[in-house]
């Protein structure tokens, strides 16, 4: 973590000193059991440009991601992973963008050194489905490794695992997002927990993500339809019964037992769906009365005042 923020700090010393305005560093412990936490804090204790967020738990990436965000300061937020997987030294492309006029800029690790059958093939196969379904054309959701403006990150509500579609969560909101190619350089600590596990949950998370860019503002048109479908689809084998028995005198029942027990299941399917359409538009209207629930729980924040940094030395 001290070597993290040594070449951070020397990274954005040097774009500081080329005119651009200063910088924060806000380092998030989600949950660590080691000595992380010690050395952050003794690195905030003698530079005031540091803020630490301990998590009490480990709430996951997305939900560290989120307490960043949410006590960032700065118009830009660059947000990268603590174990050196990421390079400092790519920072300025990142920034050079933003300051071109993009909201959101995305890493793409082009050549990547990870296992071909293990990783490589199951990302490139998620990445592009993940282009696909939400119609934003970059090559890598995986990476944290991602710069944005700050109006625009703090606008997205973010939970669950839905860091990595960040991208496609802010093209909803209109933000212009390109890509920068970083380099993938063998991480110098930890190790990976990502692995063919994360397959179901990656297809899942898609649904969702596809789900939401689409009927996020409008879920009983999606539930309403099938629920409509099944109403009118079950009302209309019922009259047909119904006007069978009437005309014929026969017993429905004897002879269209299956169909008279499939047009009952779909009707009340039908209201069923159309029930949860209406209770996710209630949802809906909640969720744009800017509820200030957060996914995770801090523990304590440590940064010092200029003035006690002053009076440290």
């Amino acid at each position: 973590m001290t070597a993290l923020y040594d070449r951070l700090k020397a990274v954005l010393e040097n774009v500081t000193a080329e005119g651009r305005d200063t910088f924060e560093l806000v380092f998030v412990d989600d949950g660590s059991r080691d000595r992380t936490y010690r050395l952050l804090e003794e690195i905030a204790a003698v530079d005031s440009r540091v803020m630490v967020i301990k998590l009490r738990r480990n709430f996951g990436q997305t939900s560290a991601l989120a307490a960043g965000f949410d006590h960032a300061q700065g118009e830009f937020v660059i947000a990268m992973d603590g174990d050196l997987q990421h390079d400092p030294l790519e920072v300025p492309l990142f920034l050079a963008k933003l300051e071109e006029g993009y909201d959101v800029v995305s890493g793409w690790r082009s050549d990547r050194g990870d296992n071909f059958l293990l990783r490589r093939i199951p990302s490139g196969l998620a990445n592009w489905l993940m282009a696909s379904l939400s119609g934003v054309p970059i090559h890598d959701f995986g990476t944290t490794f991602k710069a944005y403006r700050r109006d625009i990150i703090q606008s997205i509500p973010l939970y669950g695992e839905m860091h990595r579609f960040i991208p496609a969560l802010a093209s909803w909101y209109g933000a212009s997002i390109c890509e920068v190619v970083i380099t993938n350089p063998v991480r110098e600590s930890g190790r990976s927990h990502y692995g063919l596990s994360r397959t179901f949950r990656v297809f899942f998370d898609l649904l969702t993500i596809r789900f939401l860019l689409k009927y996020m503002t409008r879920p009983l048109h999606f539930f309403g339809t099938f629920g409509a479908l099944g109403v009118f689809g079950g009302g209309g084998i019922a009259t047909w019964l119904l006007l069978h028995k009437l005309l014929s005198g026969h017993d429905v029942m004897d002879e269209h037992a299956p169909l008279f027990t499939i047009a009952a299941v779909m009707i009340l399917a039908g209201i069923q769906l159309i029930g949860v359409g209406l209770l996710g538009e209630l949802q809906v209207r909640h969720f744009f009365t800017q509820s200030q629930n957060t996914p995770y729980a801090v523990d304590r924040i440590v940064r010092i005042r200029p003035s006690e940094e002053s009076m440290s030395r």
